[in-house]
């Protein structure tokens, strides 16, 4: 396979895992894209601000490529977990907008680098400090592939919406009955494994 044609495949995975994860709070209220649903306090729209950072961090410092906009969160004085929740005056849009121009600023150094081009990633341990485009390129497959997981069952719970996108559910066919019967089956299964 060609570089171009390999490079343009990584590129389409990265794409499709960032679309799926912003489909993940469409059609839902202020509220519901803010309530942590896990107890670590995971909630739609701090997994895309988590995903900003993840974005600036690899496809724009690891390669030297500033991002001209300041982001709130890097401040050395910001709190633990401060790109994993939405402030009060981070509001949807902004935090969705900064998404997309982080990513817009990511394709720029995606499609000016050959894969081979050399990356450093100053916060892991050595040796996987040195890195090229191709190795990022996979890990944020990864890491967006992760966080879009993360924001499935989050959005199962908020309001049972499940899939990969709107018209592609990717989910074994079934009206709500069929799934209680098969949950049902599953907890009998689970409460049969347990010990005695």
């Amino acid at each position: 396979m060609a570089e171009a044609d390999l490079k343009a495949d990584l590129h389409r995975y990265l794409r499709e895992a960032r679309a799926a994860l912003l489909w993940k709070l469409d059609g839902l209220p202020e509220r519901d894209i803010r309530r942590p649903l896990t107890p670590t306090g995971t909630n739609l729209l701090g997994l895309v601000k988590h995903l900003i950072t993840v974005e600036l961090l690899y496809l724009s410092h690891v390669f030297g490529e500033p991002f001209d906009e300041p982001v709130a969160w890097f401040r050395p004085d910001a709190e633990p977990n401060a790109d994993l929740w939405a402030t009060a005056d981070e509001s949807r849009e902004y935090i969705v907008g900064l998404y997309r121009r982080a990513c817009e600023h990511s394709d720029g150094t995606i499609a000016a680098l050959p894969l081979d081009a050399a990356g450093h990633v100053e916060w892991f341990a050595e040796p996987d400090r040195q890195t090229t485009l191709h190795g990022i390129l996979l890990h944020m497959i990864a890491e967006t592939n992760r966080h879009a997981g993360h924001a499935d069952v989050v959005r199962e719970l908020i309001d049972g919406a499940v899939g990969l996108h709107e018209d592609v559910p990717m989910m074994a066919p079934g009206d709500p009955e069929w799934w209680a019967d098969y949950r049902n089956r599953l907890e009998l299964i689970a409460a049969g494994a347990a010990p005695s």
